[in-house]
């Protein structure tokens, strides 16, 4: 008899809503997260989750906070892969003792708990299985931003990407959402000065795209952008 999925109620953690829309999630799914859920840990700002080259020793299911993929060269420049948000799971492999490919460091306070194992429910293995074909799709969009985008289309491209994702978490109010990173930060992640990203973002408001402003980002008509730069809507299953 197939498992009947469990319909989200009230209040839910984000990393509980992001997987719940990723694939219907049974009894056995939500009783596995929430007492992982109730184990958490915390991180402080600036911190490594997992160091390039070095083992992973344990995946992270990640409850509140944001942090990056980042690859810093020999001379201190750094590239920020992709960002880390509430609801994703990393680490998790299924080969014997994985290695980190990338650097994941915190960007604020975070906690995360130690996600189950996909064993405990095949509706929780098949959530982890869209996520990460999810995280493949967020990076393959980095290389297309990075690779062939102007830096308008860079910035506003990211901006409906986490509009979309936070919202997969129910961390989204209307058109908006809190963006607790910096201009430098956003500059590392598009390739980017600093300088030219606060051009960019307030051309961007006086053309009525986005709006930046108290760590919170405003598109007005996300549709409207979506055409402009190209950017097709990322679709899943769920409940």
């Amino acid at each position: 008899m197939t498992a009947r999925a469990i319909p989200l109620a009230g209040v839910v953690s984000p990393a509980l809503h992001r997987l719940s829309r990723l694939a219907p999630l049974d009894a056995a799914a939500h009783a596995a997260l929430g007492s992982a859920i109730a184990r958490p840990q915390a991180f402080r700002a600036r911190r490594d989750l997992v160091v390039e080259g070095r083992d992973i020793a344990s995946a992270h299911l990640i409850l509140s906070g944001w942090a990056a993929r980042v690859r810093i060269l020999p001379d201190g420049r750094r590239q920020f892969l992709s960002f880390v948000l509430p609801g994703d799971v990393v680490g998790l492999y299924d080969h014997h003792r994985p290695v980190a490919p990338s650097s994941i460091v915190t960007l604020t306070d975070m906690t995360t708990c130690v996600p189950p194992d996909p064993t405990m429910s095949p509706s929780l293995d098949q959530a982890y299985a869209v996520a990460h074909a999810l995280d493949e799709a967020y990076l393959l969009a980095q290389i297309a931003r990075l690779g062939r985008m102007n830096a308008m289309e860079r910035i506003g491209d990211l901006m409906l990407e986490l509009q979309e994702r936070l919202a997969m978490s129910g961390l989204t109010q209307g058109h908006s959402y809190d963006l607790p990173i910096t201009q430098e930060t956003l500059a590392d992640a598009l390739g980017l000065t600093a300088v030219h990203v606060n051009r960019m973002l307030q051309a961007a408001r006086r053309a009525g795209d986005l709006i930046w402003s108290a760590r919170s980002m405003t598109i007005p008509d996300p549709k409207l952008l979506s055409r402009k730069v190209g950017r097709a809507q990322v679709r899943v299953t769920g409940a």
